[in-house]
């Protein structure tokens, strides 16, 4: 029995000290130490050992020291590692087994399998899964850094760092690659057999391209040699002798890919191709450019920048030579185009008190509608070009606010522009002069406010022909207004408020005009010898003030009801009355020169004329404006008499509005015409319809002129606008919980509904399609399911009508009888058609007409952009890849349309 004890307690000894060579066992790690005198050796002592090591100790020592440089020890790091079933140590062998949810961290490493085995012995670390009867399940997965990747078995070794891979999966910028045998070199360099990469999410990918051989560096570059397309495991001819595809997790430069077509006027075509400038962090530039094989070309620079926390936004400029027909031809002609687009915005954390914003689009008023590569809807439906950039600056501890602003309009049918370069404005916010102590307001002195504003303007009206060049600053307005006013208010008669109000303007001018008659000069009527304008510079000023007083109350009427859930309707009726005084300025500035040969034939003339701000008031201002509003609201019972919700308010009517006014100053049409609009939303705000009138109580003559006898009915009905909207979907006919509705009610419950989209802005241009994906549902990360043979099919509708009336007392006209429509549908979860159009009932003809198809193919996208007829008709073809790492992968067609440019 002693002997057995002997044998166990030497046994276990060996066995502590081939582990003190390993690592601890469970998920403690330790340091190799240095091995320990076994014990049983020192207990009995030889002599002749001992005789031995004395005269050891008494010989000459070596005067040669030690190497102090001790070797590097391979594993240069703490080992741990668990396991959920079994962990067993081999000392003999130097191994540890790690079965069932096995894991091993090293420094940076990190792996997870179902069996992992650590060979100390030669510093190699082997992990697989565990086969069972569902397959094989636990496959290793590899961890280093920022680099992950998904295998079937691995073989690492701690001292190469080099690897052994078998069916890795690895996910690389977006790129996931699949290789049935992969060799890392080092960190920097793997090598791969039979490799497929994509970006199909999915377990078995719909598409991947597959190649022999490739050479990957992780975050870097993928280089393969031979490879070609497979869509759902068949291979297709598409095959490219060898491939570069960067990796990386910030913006790289590189080339784009052109669009291919064919056009009729310009013949063939390369588009949008060009190269894209990774500058830096915060901003960037993209060259694109046309060419057409008769001559024609275009060039677009484009950038965008963004800096966190302060601001961004994007610039463009687009710049296009246009050839149409053979050169010596009567046919041929040639025109340019341009435009700029800038957009900025301020982050409003990085300056409270101040904001700088930018909106601009100029540049040739035809440039929508000849453009060969710009098939923007709404611009080329639109008529009109705006631009905006303003800066607010707020004084703190003041009440005054400035706010600089440069503005364009350009009227692309006229081709005129109207620019303000700049527009300064300071304001100052109402203040109480005579307030009491803590700011009280108690009496009508009291409550005297005072607003103060400052507006300069330097205006540019110029045309096409002398946009940017010197001619347009010769016709330059400029001029600057104060304006000053003040009121109160007051109770009258107990139920009405009473409130005077003074103002004063004060218009400053750096030039003016100065007529003077010319016998040489010829005048609009033909004749020989007319008045010519001289613009004389220098500072001159004029001002005006005025004063008025209002009188207004509220009217309250309540209908209640005593049965059904309907319990009141309220009409509120708001009557205001005015009156206003300003006394005749004009005579105090106005001259005269001859405007004839005849010398008593004068011409009176403001020498402001042509202002900015206008010239001062001719004539004594003295009326009395009238105006009543309306408003007309419901209060209904909830459906359960029993249930704890509150009485809802529904608007029956939200504005009937009646105006006009009476000149007592004028000796004949004294009365103005009676102005009325008419608004309400019907079916839970569902329709917004908008109706405004306008009424003569005057007759005409047979000229059309009015004249001071009133008509037999009182008011003649003159002018006539009636416009409608209204958005249905599928939604609106499905059953939902009580929950569900009460949402949707206090969502449209705000009165709040934006105009239809039948125009189709939202479609997306059709040149936008390789770089924006025209889907609600493209930033939801969802799968759509249906139910076979209970498929719904969700669609959207959305009407608008608009309709315009004209009477002159001789005759009357439509002007428009327009009926737009738009909307989309989904026959299936991924498809979707998208159309909008209109047809003129005037004359009974389709408007402008657009239709989309587009369908989601999982990792691909097809869209299918086509404007059947029309000015332009055009179609646009378009399917490729979704994830932006891979958006060369493409195939687009389109055939734009017939521009006229002349």
């Amino acid at each position: 029995m002693r002997a057995n004890r002997t044998y166990i307690l030497l046994a276990f000894y060996l066995f502590c000290f081939q582990l003190g060579n390993a690592q601890e066992i469970g998920n403690k790690g330790i340091t190799p130490q240095k091995p320990k005198k076994d014990s049983i050796l020192t207990k009995s002592k030889d002599t002749l050992i001992v005789s031995k090591k004395n005269s050891l100790i008494n010989r000459k020592r070596d005067t040669i020291v030690n190497d102090s440089i001790k070797p590097k020890e391979v594993i240069d790091g703490i080992i741990t590692h668990n396991a959920e079933d079994y962990t067993i140590q081999n000392a003999k062998d130097k191994t540890i087994t790690l079965y069932n949810k096995a894991h091993v961290t090293y420094t940076d490493i990190d792996l997870k399998a179902g069996i992992i085995i650590l060979d100390y012995k030669n510093n190699m670390v082997y992990a697989k899964g565990i086969k069972d009867s569902t397959g094989y399940q636990q496959k290793p997965q590899f961890k280093q850094g920022g680099q992950e990747s998904e295998q079937d078995s691995i073989i690492f070794n701690f001292k190469t760092k080099k690897a052994l891979v078998y069916g890795v999966k690895t996910d690389q910028a977006g790129i996931i690659t699949y290789g049935e045998k992969t060799k890392r070199v080092n960190d920097s360099t793997i090598y791969m057999r039979r490799l497929r990469f994509t970006t199909s999410q999915k377990k078995i990918p719909d598409y991947y391209i597959q190649t022999n051989k490739a050479k990957l560096v992780p975050g870097k570059k993928i280089i393969v040699g031979g490879s070609n397309l497979v869509l759902a495991d068949v291979p297709t001819p598409v095959y490219l002798p060898f491939a570069y595809f960067p990796l990386t997790n910030k913006r790289t430069s590189g080339f784009i890919i052109p669009s291919w077509g064919e056009s009729n006027n310009q013949g063939f075509f390369m588009q949008n191709g060009g190269y894209y400038f990774a500058l830096s962090d915060y901003f960037d530039l993209t060259v694109l450019g046309d060419l057409y094989t008769n001559g024609s070309w275009g060039l677009n620079t484009s950038s965008n920048y963004y800096v966190r926390y302060k601001f961004s936004g994007s610039f463009s400029v687009r710049y296009e030579n246009l050839i149409r027909g053979i050169r010596g031809l009567s046919d041929y002609s040639k025109s340019t185009n341009f435009n700029i687009r800038w957009s900025h915005s301020q982050d409003a954390k990085s300056s409270p008190n101040s904001r700088f914003s930018a909106s601009v689009n100029l540049g040739s008023s035809r440039y929508y509608r000849q453009s060969l590569n710009e098939f923007n809807s709404s611009q080329f439906l639109n008529n009109t070009l705006n631009s905006s950039i303003s800066y607010y600056k707020k004084f703190v501890g003041t009440p005054f606010n400035l706010n600089v602003t440069a503005t364009h309009s350009q009227n692309t049918n006229t081709e005129s522009i109207t620019m303000t370069l700049p527009s300064l404005q300071l304001n100052m916010d109402r203040i109480y002069p005579f307030a009491g102590t803590g700011g009280v307001k108690k009496n009508a002195i009291q409550r005297m406010g005072l607003n103060y504003s400052m507006q300069g303007q330097y205006q540019i009206n110029t045309s096409d022909d002398e946009f940017f060049t010197p001619k347009m600053f010769k016709t330059a307005k400029k001029g600057v207004q104060h304006n000053l006013s003040t009121n109160t208010s007051m109770k009258a008669f107990k139920y009405f408020t009473l409130s005077p109000s003074v103002s004063y303007k004060d218009v400053w001018y750096f030039d003016q005009i100065k007529k003077r008659y010319d016998p040489t000069a010829i005048g609009n009527q033909g004749n020989i010898g007319t008045a010519v304008n001289d613009t004389i510079s220098g500072f001159t000023r004029y001002n005006e003030y005025n004063f008025g007083v209002s009188l207004s109350t509220n009217i309250y009427g309540t209908f209640n009801f005593k049965k059904g859930r309907l319990k009141a309707i309220r009409h509120t009726i708001r009557p205001s009355i005015s009156y206003g005084y300003r006394p005749n300025f004009a005579d105090s500035y106005n001259l005269t020169v001859q405007q004839n040969s005849d010398p008593n034939d004068l011409l009176t003339y403001s020498p402001f004329e042509g202002g900015i701000y206008g010239t001062p008031g001719s004539g004594v201002s003295n009326s009395v404006s009238i105006s009543v509003n309306n408003v007309l609201e419901a209060k209904v019972a909830p459906k359960d008499p029993n249930s704890d919700e509150e009485d809802k308010k529904i608007t029956i009517l939200n504005n009937l509005n009646f105006s006009t006014s009476y000149n007592i100053a004028a000796d004949s049409l004294r009365w103005s015409p009676v102005r009325a609009n008419a608004g309400t939303r019907l079916f839970k705000d569902k329709l917004a319809l908008n109706m405004n009138a306008t009424f003569d109580p005057y007759q005409v003559n047979s000229d059309g002129q009015r004249i001071n006898k009133f008509n037999s009915s009182i008011l003649r009905l003159t002018n006539l606008g009636v416009t409608a909207n209204y958005s249905i979907s599928s939604k609106d006919f499905e059953k939902k919980d009580d929950e569900d509705a009460s949402e949707n009610e206090n969502e449209s419950g705000n009165g709040a509904q934006d105009t239809p989209d039948v125009f189709g802005e939202n479609m997306g241009v059709t040149n936008g399609f390789p770089n924006n994906i025209n889907n609600r549902n493209t930033n939801k990360d969802e799968t759509k399911e249906t139910e076979l043979y209970k498929a719904k099919i969700p669609w959207t509708l959305n009407l608008a009508y608009s309709m315009s009336y004209t009477n002159t007392g001789l005759k009357s006209n439509i002007g428009n009888n327009t009926l737009m429509f738009s909307g989309d549908i989904e026959p299936s979860p991924k498809w979707k058609i998208g159309f909008s159009s209109g047809y003129d009932i005037k004359e009974n003809s389709f408007t402008y007409t657009r239709l989309n198809f587009s369908r989601d193919l999982d990792s691909w996208r097809f869209n299918f952009n086509w404007t059947p007829f029309g000015t332009n008709s055009s179609y646009y073809f378009f399917i490729g890849v979704k994830s932006s790492v891979l958006s060369d992968l493409k195939w687009d067609k389109n055939k734009p349309p017939d521009r006229v440019l002349f």
